[in-house]
């Protein structure tokens, strides 16, 4: 339910409006949902996104919220959902995290935030600007600046290039992040950056791509191929025949990879009589 300034809403004395919505609002008094208009009226969530966050504030504490198990309630397939998640996690509306029970199993922990301003703003320690100088937004104090480069990667950097074949695949550092793992499978399986890189920009559509790392990530799933086959061992090749020797003992033309005496006058005899 959002609460809405009657006055803004009100008909005019003259008559009807000459368009637009128009409101018959009743109040609830049982089984509602307080929403903020921050949310509804998102500018850049979807509205599956939207819809789906309005969703999960009204659950109970404790009710399943997995891809699957939304995607069992609603006509919307698991990539749309999963996609949705992402966005409303991105804007501070979800949070999910892994956690290890004592029995061992990971289960995933999900926060729903109705109001992610507050808790940012409450996260966010207070800090003294210092004796001189400008003073420094707490925001900027609270994230400390990485060191360029630290988490730099063959598939980072593969996944920050994408944008110099297009500009809709513009990815931000935590997209980039997220998506590495997956690119280090393709390269693992022996696939080469430059065919990675031509792969996920190659065939792109026409109409415009609001979730470029939704998009990414069903290529690189969809399309992942398979791992190479073990080489297979090198069958031996034809077996030559010694050459022929002349035997220094009996003069007998034998065969052996090296000049030297036959096996009869090596072991003694030669055409069945003894050799001195």
């Amino acid at each position: 339910m959002t609460e809405q300034n009657p006055s803004a809403h009100a008909r005019p004395a003259s008559g009807r409006r000459a368009g637009g919505v128009e409101h018959e609002n009743h109040p609830h008094h049982d089984n509602f949902t307080v929403v903020g208009n921050h949310l509804l009226q998102h500018p850049v969530l979807s509205l599956t996104a939207i819809g789906l966050a309005v969703h999960i504030q009204s659950l109970p504490a404790g009710a399943p919220v997995g891809i699957k198990t939304l995607a069992g309630k609603f006509p919307e397939g698991e990539i749309r959902i999963a996609a949705a998640l992402r966005e409303l996690e991105e804007h501070g509306y979800l949070a999910r995290t892994k956690e290890r029970l004592p029995s061992g199993r990971v289960v995933t922990r999900t926060v729903s935030r109705n109001k992610p301003r507050a808790f940012l703003a409450a996260a966010l320690p207070a800090a003294e600007p210092p004796a001189s100088g400008p003073a420094i937004p707490a925001a900027a104090q609270a994230r400390p600046t990485p060191a360029p480069g630290t988490d730099r990667t063959p598939a980072t950097d593969l996944l920050a290039r994408l944008r110099l074949h297009d500009s809709r695949l513009l990815l931000t550092e935590r997209d980039v992040r997220r998506l590495a793992p997956s690119v280090t499978v393709w390269l693992e399986r022996g696939v080469p950056a430059t065919a990675v890189e031509r792969t996920l920009a190659a065939g792109l559509p026409q109409e415009p791509i609001r979730h470029p790392a939704a998009f990414l990530e069903r290529r690189l799933t969809a399309d992942l191929p398979p791992t190479l086959p073990a080489p297979r061992p090198q069958a031996p090749g034809p077996r030559h025949p010694d050459p022929l020797q002349t035997c220094d003992g009996c003069e007998r033309a034998f065969r052996a990879q090296r000049p030297g005496r036959c096996r009869d006058c090596r072991e003694g005899r030669a055409g069945g009589y003894a050799v001195a």
